[in-house]
């Protein structure tokens, strides 16, 4: 997005469980969109609010920063973007969003912003927590304190709204009354310093100066010249980095007290109390994996009995589609590429929406109220053994939705060896791409039956497949923490929110976007290879098809079958003959003891562009010569056997074999270019893809042996 002087940008700013993104949510709606930070690969929310008189702002959802003195990739995107007036997403005013119930930490933040000289709008969220009585004082006393105008609200309670989008155009300059005051004095070594850096740069605001030349290192707007300088003037100047920001933030939070104090006077006290007495049982050291255990059972049950009806739905309405466009259209190579090669890969994965949709559904809830925080607080300890620590479970269990915002989101860990572990192993957790692949497969090993009851087997099964990719997490993580050296312990420090219900709103914001961002990646990766597919089942080198005709149309004419079975044998006998049966034949060598066949082979070799292909793959691979446009995939699948047998492809031992193979693979090529991205190496993506490989392999192979 770049800046256009008449679309002013506005900045969410907050400490992370603020509810600054449930208020951008409610600010932009619908209208909103997730891209990439400039030259990285961290998220940002823009979203558009109109002002009224045909006027709107851009608003920007930054990630949650509890300083200007960054511990994480994602702090100091931000401090990057409020340091350079130049950069295009340099708001014209903030929106700071804190939460009263924590309100000695969220200020920090607050007049730091205010010391840089930008226009700020001050938010006081969860207000519904604090005395009425006291909410005039409180309000008087903050304002007065940053010198912005202050408005007491609740997202969750949907208290005072309106009032933050009336106070907008205020806040952009229009009829704009407050005066900016610089609340944090410097000494003697940071005057001088901070002055000497405005005048390098041509600054006007000395602690934005003083700031500059505490991350000047890391600051990507400056020029190597300019670092260069500045990295003088600070050993010039005796300018300690460290003791500075630690006698900063001693000195903020001495002048904020007496706010603090009326806070904490006003706030309700039963709402903390009852957050306490669940904790003490959510996060006890038995109960606490237990009841995390019983709730990701709950999970996977609820993905397999929840979403049947409408998969069932989706897959009928496509296979009635594709049976309509061919007889309204008869037979011709177009419709042939539209039912067989786009219709077959497209329905073969959107038939998955339902699974993938119920995951982020749960997870969302999860998330939005409180509980993540917890599992990051009881598996820390663990995860210390294993080379981790408790931010790696954000990861692992984000892993669960996409491997890909899962290594992203490990620039919280600030230790280096947990961070590339974390990173390494990530993939090992079964993503929502390996749904469609593990959700056509477990059909084929476990009986849709109940289990004493009232435990769904096929979820059961859907469970341990989770259960031995976090197998593999940690007995990788354990050999990765014996190979990856690191000097510097690492520490957990997290806020715990209170536990709250749900705002629905953002909860299908969530859902919205991931399935969204599913159906349309996946889609355009599957819509490619199926007509490649198409294209590559369609035609052979030489007069191989040709021939391949003339054999089957021969060998039925023998057999004396009918017209049906006539043509399902040329169709079979004609998708070995071309390329991509050749593709297939070359690599069936290597695959066979597996028990793959070389159709299965192409789905392998598809897939690795995204595992999800491999059900288009098969879906369109099996559509080539059907006799039945109406059959689902699953029935194709279901009734394929090996040539001259009466030998299922997809038998108990095979389809196992394929269900191991997909829990360890890295079949994902967008996941390799983030681990390269993150490392800043192509050393630990490609140890990542050998080892991950193996483990596939070798875990089929055992598999595939032992059941045979």
């Amino acid at each position: 997005m770049e800046k256009n002087k008449n679309t002013p940008i506005i900045a969410l700013l907050g400490n992370p469980n603020s509810g600054k993104s449930s208020l951008f949510n409610l600010l932009t709606g619908l209208r909103q969109e997730v891209s990439n930070f400039p030259g990285v690969t961290i998220d940002k929310k823009v979203g558009t609010l109109a002002l009224g008189d045909h006027t709107s702002a851009k608003i920007i959802d930054f990630p949650g920063t509890y300083s200007l003195f960054p511990n994480s990739a994602e702090e100091k995107i931000v401090i990057n973007t409020l340091l350079n007036p130049n950069d295009p997403l340099y708001p014209d005013a903030v929106v700071y969003v804190a939460d009263i119930t924590q309100l000695d930490r969220h200020l920090i933040l607050a007049t730091q912003v205010r010391d840089l000289g930008i226009q700020m709008l001050f938010v006081l969220n969860m207000i519904d927590l604090v005395d009425p009585g006291t909410q005039k004082e409180l309000s008087t006393k903050i304002s007065s304190f940053l010198g912005c105008e202050v408005i007491l609200a609740s997202v969750r309670e949907d208290i005072n709204m309106g009032q933050i989008k009336d106070a907008l155009p205020s806040l952009l300059g229009i009829d704009s009354h407050m005066t900016h005051q610089a609340l944090y004095t410097l000494n003697p070594v940071e005057l001088q310093m901070s002055e000497q850096v405005k005048t390098y740069l041509g600054l006007h605001n000395q602690y934005q100066a003083k700031l500059i030349a505490h991350h000047f290192h890391w600051l990507t707007f400056l020029s190597d010249e300019q670092k260069k300088q500045i990295r003088s003037l600070v050993s010039q100047n005796g300018f300690e980095d460290i003791r500075l920001q630690v006698e900063e933030t001693m000195s903020r939070y001495q002048m904020q007290q007496n706010i603090v104090k009326v806070a904490a006077r006003s706030s309700k006290g039963s709402k903390q109390t009852f957050t306490d007495n669940i904790d003490n049982w959510i996060t006890h050291r038995i109960l606490g994996p237990l009841i995390f255990f019983a709730i990701m059972l709950f999970v996977f049950q609820a993905i397999f009995t929840w979403s049947s009806l409408p998969m069932e739905w989706i897959e009928s309405g496509f296979a009635s589609l594709g049976s309509l466009v061919t007889d309204q259209f008869g037979i011709s190579w177009w419709t042939d590429l539209l039912v067989n090669g786009i219709l077959a890969g497209l329905g073969g994965v959107l038939v998955f929406v339902p699974q993938i949709a119920i995951l982020f559904l749960l997870l969302a809830l999860l998330e939005e109220s409180g509980y993540m925080s917890r599992v990051v607080y009881m598996f820390d300890n663990i995860m210390h053994k294993f080379g981790m620590n408790g931010r790696s479970m954000v990861a692992l269990i984000s892993s669960g939705a996409c491997a890909i915002p899962a290594i992203m989101s490990t620039r919280t860990i600030s230790n280096p060896k947990e961070r590339l572990i974390t990173i390494m192993v990530s993939p090992l957790i079964s993503c929502s791409a390996r749904l469609p692949v593990y959700a056509i497969l477990i059909g084929f090993v476990v009986p849709d039956v109940m289990v004493f009851g009232f435990f769904q087997a096929q979820g059961l099964a859907f469970m341990g497949l989770y259960l031995l990719g976090i197998l593999g997490v940690f007995v990788t993580s354990l050999v990765l923490k014996q190979v990856i050296k690191s000097d510097s312990p690492s520490y957990l420090m997290i806020e715990l929110p209170n536990y709250k219900p749900p705002l629905w709103k953002n909860v299908a914001l969530t859902v919205k976007e991931k399935v969204g961002s599913f159906i349309i990646g996946a889609g355009k990766i599957i819509m490619i290879i199926s007509i490649l597919l198409w294209l590559g089942a369609s035609f052979g080198p030489g007069d191989k098809m040709e021939l391949a005709t003339a054999q089957a149309t021969a060998e039925a004419a023998k057999l004396q079958v009918d017209e049906t079975t006539t043509q399902n044998m040329i169709g079979a006998s004609k998708l070995e003959a071309s390329y991509i049966g050749h593709l297939g034949k070359f690599i069936e060598p290597a695959i066979r003891p597996l028990g793959y066949d070389w159709k299965i082979g192409i789905a392998l070799l598809t897939s690795f562009a995204a595992r999800e292909v491999f059900v288009g793959t098969m879906a369109t691979i099996y559509s080539i010569g059907s006799d039945s446009d109406e059959k689902t995939i699953r029935e194709k699948m279901a009734s394929e056997v090996r040539p001259g047998t009466s030998i299922q492809v997809y038998n108990p031992a095979t389809s196992l074999s394929l269900l191991v193979f997909y829990v360890f693979a890295m079949q994902c090529m967008s996941t390799l270019a983030v681990t390269k991205k993150e490392t800043n190496t192509w050393k630990w993506p490609i140890i990542q893809f050998i080892f991950m490989s193996i483990m596939a392999y070798v875990g089929a192979f055992v598999v595939y042996q032992w059941m045979s």
